[in-house]
């Protein structure tokens, strides 16, 4: 049931990948155009598998990132600057180059101030990894384990385990811990 469509900026090669879509039978499922893929529409990807050097990552890094949440990325070789792949494998056997698989998935953007019933959550983010306080009576207490998986976030404060998932400008989960039950914060807006 799955869709694919390939850009490619060399017209020679979106033509043998259309012959090899249809001899493999899949030319009604894999489309493939010529185009600019800086500038194509990819909002309605679910998946991405890209081969391409650590120059052109980077200066699609951006684009990725704005994609939905829980998107995987999956690459060849050449990862995402400063983005830590979730899973790495290395393909065994007679594979000389280019032999490491990484993926990523597309985190929610949760940088910011949220509320909740315990207090105020300042969130900095570096792509899936949180950091941050929980500011409550005025004491701020730092968070520990912060981490996305698309729209699944955890984080540890006090002893107390928060797991949840982001919907918008809305996160709720359960707690654990040294506090138990369940917790929704809702993000402030300036």
């Amino acid at each position: 049931g799955a869709r694919a469509l390939g850009v490619e900026y060399n017209p020679n090669m979106v033509e043998l990948s259309k012959r090899a879509a249809a001899k493999e039978g899949v030319a009604d499922k894999a489309s493939f155009v010529q185009g600019d893929m800086y500038e194509a529409d990819i909002s309605r990807a679910t998946v991405m598998a890209l081969f391409l050097l650590t120059d052109n990552m980077r200066r699609l890094t951006p684009k990725l990132l704005g994609l939905t949440p829980g998107t995987r990325i999956v690459v060849n070789t050449f990862g995402v600057e400063g983005w830590s792949a979730e899973e790495t494998h290395k393909v065994e056997g007679d594979c000389e180059y280019w032999c490491v698989i990484l993926l990523y998935i597309v985190p929610a953007r949760v940088a910011g101030t949220w509320r909740l019933p315990q207090g105020e959550l300042t969130l900095e983010q570096n792509f899936q990894m949180l950091s941050g306080t929980l500011s409550s009576g005025g004491t701020s207490t730092p968070i520990a384990n912060g981490r996305l998986r698309g729209d699944q976030i955890g984080f540890t404060v006090g002893g107390a385990d928060y797991a949840g998932r982001v919907n918008g400008d809305i996160m709720a989960g359960e707690v654990k811990g040294s506090a138990r039950g369940a917790w929704t914060a809702t993000r402030v807006r300036p």
